[in-house]
C-alpha cells in the first residue's frame, strides 16, 4: 500500500512538472518570436536618419520599447508563477514597478502619436514647425515623467503598509500587481488613475479622429494624407482598448477563479497571457512596421538578413 502511495505520488509529481513546462513552452515560444520581432524593428528605426530624424518614428521607437520592456517583464512574472517561486516583497514591489512604468508608457505615448497625426492633417503648413524633434523628444519625457510620478506615487501607498508586523517578508502568493495592493487605499488608487488615464486618453484619440474627419472634407485637405490618418487613428484606438484589457486581466481573473477550479483557472490563465498580454504588444509591430511603406522594405530586409545568418549558424554547427 505504501509503494502504491509513492508511485501515484511520483506519477502526479511528473504530470504536473510536465504541466509546467508544457505551459512555460506554449508562452515562451510566442514570446521569443514577438521579442524578436521587436528587436529587429527597434533596430530598423535607429538604423537610418530618416527614421531617427522623423518626430513619428521616434514616438514609434518609444512606444515599440516600452511594449517590449513591458512584454519581457510579463514573461518573467509569468514564468515565476508557473514554477511557483515566491519572491519577497521587495524584489516582486521592485518588478511590478518597473512592469507598471512602462505600463502607462503607452497609452500616453499613443496620445502624441494621435495629437501628431491631427496636426499633420489639420494643419499641414505648421506641422514641421510645431511637431520638430526637440518638441518630440520634450513630449517622450513629459510621458516617461508622468508615468515615473504615477509609480513614486504608488511606492508611497505601498509605505504605508506596516512590513515591521510581518513575521516574513517572503510572500505567501505567486508575485503580481494584485497582490502588492496591500491597502485599500493602493487599490482604489489604482482604479482611479486606471479609469482617469484611459478615459483621457479615449477621449483625446477620439477628438482628433473626428478632427481629422471634418478636415478631410474641406477642399484643401489631401484626401489621400487625411484617410491614411483616419485609420491610423481608429487603429490607436483599438491599441487603447486592447491596452485597457491587459489591464483588466487580474480583475477577471479573480472574477473567474470564484467559478472555476484551480487547475482550469492555470490553463485559462495561459489563454489571458497569450491573447490578452502578449499579443497587443506586438501589434505596435505588425500595425506600424507592416503598414508604412517606408519601414516595410527595412524591416523586412533585416528580418529575411537575421534569418539567413541564424540559418547559416545552425547548418556551419
Amino acid at each position: 500500500m505504501l509503494r502504491a502511495r509513492q508511485s501515484q505520488g511520483n506519477v502526479t509529481v511528473g504530470l504536473v512538472f510536465l504541466e509546467r513546462v508544457l505551459f512555460s513552452t506554449l508562452t515562451t515560444a510566442p514570446y521569443c518570436i514577438f521579442f524578436f520581432i521587436n528587436v529587429t524593428l527597434l533596430f530598423t528605426l535607429r538604423s537610418k536618419a530618416l527614421f531617427r530624424d522623423s518626430s513619428r518614428y521616434v514616438l514609434l521607437f518609444n512606444l515599440v520599447m516600452a511594449d517590449t520592456l513591458q512584454m519581457t517583464l510579463s514573461q518573467l512574472l509569468y514564468l515565476l508563477s508557473v514554477w511557483r517561486v515566491l519572491l519577497t516583497y521587495p524584489v516582486c514591489g521592485l518588478l511590478v514597478m518597473f512592469s507598471t512604468l512602462f505600463n502607462e508608457i503607452s497609452p500616453l505615448t499613443l496620445v502624441v502619436m494621435s495629437l501628431e497625426r491631427y496636426v499633420a492633417v489639420c494643419y499641414p503648413l505648421r506641422h514641421a514647425a510645431i511637431v520638430t524633434i526637440r518638441n518630440t523628444a520634450v513630449a517622450v519625457a513629459v510621458v516617461w515623467f508622468s508615468s515615473l510620478l504615477n509609480v513614486l506615487t504608488r511606492v508611497l501607498l505601498l509605505l504605508d503598509f506596516p512590513f515591521e508586523k510581518l513575521d516574513t517578508l517572503q510572500m505567501s502568493n505567486f508575485c503580481s500587481l494584485f497582490v502588492m495592493f496591500l491597502g485599500s487605499m493602493s487599490d482604489d488608487y489604482d482604479k482611479a488613475y486606471t479609469c482617469f488615464q484611459f478615459v483621457s486618453a479615449t477621449v483625446t484619440i477620439a477628438s482628433t479622429y473626428v478632427g481629422v474627419r471634418v478636415a478631410a472634407r474641406s477642399a484643401s485637405a489631401d484626401k489621400a494624407s487625411a484617410h491614411k490618418a483616419r485609420n491610423t487613428l481608429l487603429l490607436h484606438l483599438v491599441q487603447l482598448g486592447l491596452s485597457l484589457l491587459s489591464t483588466m486581466k487580474n480583475a477577471m481573473l479573480v472574477a473567474v477563479s470564484k467559478i472555476v477550479t484551480m487547475n482550469l483557472l492555470l490553463r485559462l490563465l495561459n489563454v489571458f497571457y497569450v491573447f490578452i498580454i502578449l499579443l497587443p504588444w506586438c501589434l505596435s509591430c505588425l500595425i506600424y512596421g507592416l503598414r508604412d511603406k517606408s519601414i516595410r522594405p527595412v524591416l523586412l530586409f533585416h528580418l529575411c538578413c537575421c534569418l539567413k545568418v541564424s540559418t547559416k549558424t545552425q547548418v556551419s554547427h
